[in-house]
């Protein structure tokens, strides 16, 4: 018999395995200040690109000030117990008809986390004989919540409604099979690479295959269609959107998140959502905040343009400047090199040491060996001189990257200083 922390101890995972060297600095950085452009970093304010606080609330002063307020008045342990035992309370069931109607659903249930809500909800709605087909593409609360089901599923390559047709054969032979029915999920807006997912495509395909569709909107709630409804708004088939996801993460600039549809599902999700069920209502300054935070959402539409003119001045800067953006057609924006990891590491601290700017990294394991991602997220708050500055920035890295002076087995010693 093997000890299991020996076996932790070993293989502290692809990620893990380089915590010493990493953290703290790629890895559970500090930024420190008030939730703006311009934060500090180990001493230093640097230009940020790395939160996703899309409209710009997080340090709006009515937001501030509802947050404040509600704290004083109630104190983070009201309501105390779960939502269905003691956790429940008038503001509550007010921003779910208020989120309601914003998304166009007949009802919804809040939820304590995203991520937790996302995986737990799967678990809730699907059986042994039911079957799944996912995007390849899913956040990890989608895939977490997909192996969870005891049942069948197949994933079709990302965006390829060619190959979602092809696993919609095989889920509709062995769901008639087994007596079940075939839940799709998929993302409004990939998080990674910027682009919707194909929603209205699969929508349409709802009159060839029965099937009920999830959609994981959590980048796509305040930023995207004509009133910030949501990628299914923007792509007009919101309709067709049986079981709708949003977090507060993102454009709310909060935390928590919540899950949207017809009366009858969110009832049957109310009473068999363990996640919820089992574990403590959100705290009331959260409730409170959301609806101060969804209340400037819906009356303030300049925020989210703003927001927009950002993020349509970056791209643009940065396809006039060469670079390779990929596919997205949101406000996400990857920006796509290649080298290895220590030349992207090297990279990115000569870009925050010495260019003031902060902006997150992907390396391999989470995309292939030889590729980089500088993945910039624009908010409203940000402005056109950032932009310049940022374009101009990256230009002078992308040189030192193909010029050779990041190159190295390990991080150059020069730049090692600053770890």
């Amino acid at each position: 018999m093997k000890d299991i922390f020996e076996r932790i101890k070993k293989h502290a995972g692809p990620i893990g395995e380089h915590a010493k060297e990493s953290h703290g600095y790629f890895t559970f950085p500090k930024l420190e200040g008030d939730v703006n452009p311009y934060m500090n970093f180990r001493g230093k304010k640097l230009l940020n690109w790395s939160l996703n606080n899309y409209l710009g609330l997080a340090n709006h002063p009515e937001v501030r000030k509802a947050d404040t307020d509600a704290a004083a008045q109630y104190g983070l342990a009201l309501p105390m117990g779960a939502r269905m035992m003691s956790g429940n309370s008038d503001q509550h069931e007010q921003l779910e008809r208020e989120l309601s109607a914003y998304v166009k659903k007949e009802d919804t249930i809040l939820c304590n986390f995203g991520y937790q809500a996302m995986v737990s909800a799967i678990d809730a709605i699907v059986d042994r004989r039911d079957v799944i087909v996912y995007d390849a593409e899913s956040h990890a609360c989608i895939l977490d919540g997909v192996r969870l089901h005891m049942g069948k599923r197949y994933v079709f390559k990302h965006n390829d409604i060619e190959d979602f047709e092809k696993q919609m054969k095989r889920a509709t032979e062995l769901a008639d099979e087994t007596g079940g029915g075939i839940l799709v999920i998929t993302e409004g807006v990939f998080g990674m690479r910027g682009d919707q997912g194909k929603l209205k495509e699969i929508v349409a395909l709802k009159k060839k295959y029965t099937f009920r569709l999830f959609v994981d909107d959590a980048h796509g709630i305040g930023t995207m269609g004509a009133n910030g409804g949501g990628t299914g708004e923007e792509q007009g088939c919101q309709d067709g959107v049986d079981i709708y996801f949003g977090t507060f993460a993102k454009s709310f600039a909060l935390i928590g998140g919540f899950i949207s549809s017809s009366k009858d599902i969110i009832t049957f999700l109310r009473y068999n959502m363990r996640s919820q069920i089992f574990a403590k209502s959100l705290p009331m300054p959260l409730v409170v905040g959301a609806l101060k935070r969804l209340e400037l959402m819906r009356n303030h539409p300049e925020y989210r343009l703003k927001m927009w003119e950002i993020a349509r001045a970056l791209q643009k800067g940065f396809v006039d400047g060469g670079f390779d953006i990929g596919v997205t057609n949101t406000m996400v924006t990857p920006v796509y090199m290649r080298g290895s990891i220590p030349e992207a590491t090297n990279m990115v601290i000569d870009l925050r040491e010495n260019f003031g700017i902060f902006c997150s990294m992907v390396v391999y394991p989470v995309v292939p060996k030889g590729m980089i991602i500088l993945r910039i997220i624009p908010t409203a708050v940000h402005t056109l001189e950032d932009v310049k500055y940022t374009v101009e920035s990256f230009s002078k890295i992308k040189d030192k990257l193909y010029s050779g002076e990041y190159a190295a087995d390990k991080i150059k010693e020069g730049f090692s200083q600053a770890l």
